[in-house]
């Protein structure tokens, strides 16, 4: 009986470590033979049980998003640290991943489930200079939201969430004017984490081809500076052969849908309103992971945990050059004279990638009996493609010794807090000498977007001018790690700048106004005190015959050139102070 008495410790030792090793924290994907997809509240109390059992993992519950629950971050660290100021002191890689913005893409979801389970029980290793943070579902109201028939491109898993959220936004559309509460959670925990990488996971559509996954890289003239050279001539790379090595070949996110990739395609331009978009804006390495949508659920899901598997080990690989160029690059933008307000890709320039594809033909649609257009999978090729993988600045700005802006502007003011801005409010009334925007010129979308109509082709004529400043607005000098963010938002010509998405539209509105019969004396009087203008008033009626036939203009001519009329209409409200 005493020789019994260790075998059956040893027996028990070793079964309770096959329950505590994994195979107590078998995901919904895996029990389903990789045909289903846990719902969010499987997800979350799956993440709640493994921190419960392992003290490298941890869950932080952060703010409550459009659909009434949290938005939750999990963190694994080797060495249980979960305080991001000690994981950067630390020269620690921080890497975030952002899952289910698009519920119905749920490969991310349920890939990290696993993931983060393998790493806490040991089953694959972490080095100690990484610490791995994933968002388990961001899109909290379109994971609620579940069907087998929003996705009709997809090819599973059998239930899946929609794409709108709770609000029915687009959250991969929503970064820079975060209309939704998720987006506001999110950007706490982003600038709480100040992560290092960023990864959000995804699901084409579009073309079809061989690959399993497609990676979305944020451009790297844009990221510019020692980290954008990094990344394309190193980072990126290393992620290619990482994913080769484990037998899930990539290629760059294929951005073309009409079967011809003879001529090449240009990568993404991933612009703030996308998440790797707004990260790039306060230099972070950042990627899209794009499985292919017709390949079966498991091999995305599992391609997807190969992607973070890899972007891990190359992160504590290439640790200490991360670390250094993204500071060299912060340190480059707080210095910085100008910036660019938007890119577009240099058709000069192309990169040749190797590219694994299907050939486009066409046959008779069962359909409508029209000619239609087709992958035949019996006919795969390889060949060279190019790529157009550089971008060039487009309405490059100066950017002013500081801003300006008044306090009322709060929705926009609120925003730029969250994202870290150092601002001061003014302790007094005071007069200060400003540059200025007046808006000249504007086109909106006919149709909403995003529930915004967004202003495009606009027009602006500079102006400079002593104006009074009350109390309590805002000065922010852009001398701070966020001046990125605060150029590309706050120049009205930004790509996605808060003028883009409509925050500013009230000035676009007179607020008074006249009567013409009362205008009528007072516009006389004002003309015979004012020989200039009258001159002025003179000399268009007589070479403009349209002004000339009209009363109204000619009313509203002498109106838009006197003090009667209000200075806030079409003067943009952000004010550039120049030293």
């Amino acid at each position: 009986m005493k020789n019994l008495f260790p075998l059956c410790i040893l027996f028990f030792t070793i079964f309770f470590s096959s329950i505590v090793g994994g195979q107590e924290f078998r995901t919904v994907f895996e029990n389903s033979q990789g045909k289903q997809s846990a719902t969010y509240f499987e997800c979350i109390r799956f993440y709640q049980e493994l921190a419960s059992k392992f003290t490298t993992l941890k869950m932080i519950t952060g703010d409550t998003t459009d659909s009434g629950y949290p938005l939750n971050v999990v963190l694994y660290s080797n060495d249980k640290t979960f305080n991001p100021a000690k994981m950067h002191a630390a020269n620690k890689i921080v890497i975030l991943v952002n899952n289910d913005i698009h519920p119905g893409e749920p490969d991310g979801l349920d890939a990290s489930m696993m993931l983060l389970r393998d790493l806490a029980t040991g089953k694959i290793k972490s080095a100690d200079n990484v610490v791995f943070a994933v968002i388990p579902a961001y899109n909290i109201g379109g994971a609620l939201n579940r069907s087998a028939f929003s996705r009709v491109n997809q090819n599973g898993p059998e239930l899946y969430g929609f794409r709108g959220n709770a609000e029915n936004l687009d959250l991969n559309r929503d970064f820079i004017k975060a209309d939704s509460r998720n987006a506001f959670a999110f950007e706490k925990i982003y600038q709480w984490l100040q992560p290092d990488v960023f990864l959000d996971n995804h699901v084409s559509d579009g073309a079809d081809y061989q690959y399993t996954m497609t990676l979305l890289t944020s451009q790297h003239n844009k990221l510019g500076g020692p980290l954008g050279i990094f990344l394309h001539d190193i980072f990126e790379p290393a992620l290619y052969v990482g994913m080769q090595k484990k037998n899930w070949p990539m290629t760059p996110y294929v951005n073309f849908e009409d079967g011809n990739a003879d001529k090449g395609w240009a990568a993404f331009y991933d612009s703030p309103r996308y998440s790797s978009g707004y990260t790039t804006l306060f230099q972070t390495i950042s990627f899209m992971a794009e499985t292919h949508m017709l390949k079966p659920y498991i091999d995305r899901v599992h391609s997807t945990y190969a992607l973070m598997q890899t972007l891990m080990e190359q992160s504590s690989i290439h640790a200490r050059e991360i670390i250094s160029k993204r500071k060299e690059n912060i340190e480059n933008i707080i210095s910085q004279d100008s910036f660019a307000l938007g890119w577009r890709p240099d058709t000069t320039h192309f990169e040749m990638i190797h590219f694994k594809g299907y050939e486009a033909l066409t046959k008779t649609s069962d359909v409508t009996g029209m000619p239609r257009m087709y992958y035949d999978h019996s006919k795969p090729f390889e060949k060279e493609v190019r790529f157009y993988n550089t971008f060039v600045p487009v309405n490059t700005v100066k950017k002013p010794f500081a801003y300006i802006i008044p306090h009322g502007w709060y929705q926009v003011i609120d925003r730029l807090k969250l994202n870290g801005v150092q601002m001061t409010m003014l302790a007094h009334d005071t007069d200060i000498h400003v540059e200025w925007y007046r808006v000249e010129d504007y086109k909106s979308y006919p149709k909403p977007f995003e529930k915004h109509h967004i202003n495009y082709s606009v027009k602006l004529s500079t102006h400079q001018d002593l104006l009074h400043f009350l109390k309590g607005d805002y000065l922010i000098y852009t001398n701070q790690p966020a001046n990125r963010y605060m150029v590309e938002t706050l120049e009205p010509k930004g790509d996605d700048s808060y003028f883009l998405w409509n925050f500013f539209d009230a000035i676009l509105q007179e607020k008074e106004g006249y009567s013409n019969y009362r205008w009528e004396d007072v516009a006389a009087e004002y003309l015979a005190t004012h020989p200039d203008l009258k001159q002025k008033f003179d000399e268009k009626r007589k070479n403009d015959l349209d002004f000339a036939k009209s009363a109204d203009a000619q009313l509203n001519y002498i109106y838009k050139n006197s003090p009667y009329y209000e200075p806030a209409h079409l003067r943009y409200p952000v004010y550039r102070l120049l030293q």
